[in-house]
C-alpha cells in the first residue's frame, strides 16, 4: 500500500485504536485495557498503520522471556485485504525478533479463515485449541506460533534470517524501511 508507515503506538492514539476496535471485534477490549497496555505493560508493544496522517490499523504483542504473545491485529474495513494487516504482522515478527524472542505465538478465531491463511504464509502452524476462548460467541481458538530462529526448519524459515538480522530485510525490504521508531 503507497504512503503507509508504521509507527509506535502511544497512549495519544487512544481514540483511534478504540475506534478500529470498535469496528474489528465483536467483543472489543475495553479503553481502560489500552490505557493499562500503553501505559503501565512493560511487555506490551503496538505499532500503528498510518495512511495520510490516519491510523487505519494496530498490533500489539506481549514480549516475555524468550516469546512474543500477539494480542492483536486489526485494520479498517475499508483498508483490509490491501496487505495492512500483512504490514503489521511482519513489524510484530521483526521487532520481536530483534528484541530476542525465539518463538512467536497467537490465538485466532477458528472461523477467521483469511487471517490463517496469512499466518500459515508467514510460516505459522497450529499448535492447539482453546475451547470457547471467545467468550461473547463461545467459538474456539486456533494456537499458532512459528519459530524466529534462524535456520529453523520448515515454512518460513528464511524469513526467519531478515526478522533477526538488521531491521531491513534482504534486498532493502520496502516495508522495513518505513518503520519508524
Amino acid at each position: 500500500m503507497n504512503g503507509l508507515t508504521i509507527r509506535k503506538l502511544s497512549i495519544r492514539d487512544i481514540d483511534d485504536i478504540m475506534a478500529i476496535e470498535r469496528v474489528s471485534f465483536p467483543t472489543p477490549w475495553s479503553r481502560h485495557a489500552f490505557v493499562s497496555e500503553l501505559s503501565q505493560n512493560p511487555y506490551a508493544e503496538y505499532y500503528g498503520a498510518v495512511q495520510d496522517g490516519r491510523l487505519i490499523g494496530y498490533g500489539g504483542m506481549w514480549l516475555i522471556l524468550d516469546e512474543a504473545h500477539v494480542t492483536n491485529i486489526a485494520v479498517l474495513p475499508q483498508y483490509r485485504r490491501r496487505g495492512v494487516g500483512e504490514v503489521l504482522l511482519k513489524v510484530l515478527m521483526e521487532k520481536a525478533g530483534l528484541k530476542g524472542a525465539d518463538w512467536i505465538t497467537l490465538e485466532v478465531r477458528e472461523s477467521n479463515l483469511g487471517a490463517q491463511r496469512l499466518y500459515q504464509k508467514h510460516g505459522f502452524s497450529q499448535k492447539g485449541l482453546r475451547r470457547g476462548y471467545y467468550t461473547s460467541t463461545k467459538e474456539d481458538a486456533i494456537i499458532m506460533s512459528r519459530s524466529l530462529r534462524a535456520g529453523e526448519s520448515g515454512e518460513g524459515a528464511g524469513e526467519a534470517r531478515r526478522v533477526r538480522g538488521t531491521g531491513r530485510g534482504s534486498g532493502g525490504d520496502p516495508v522495513r524501511q518505513r518503520v519508524v521508531p
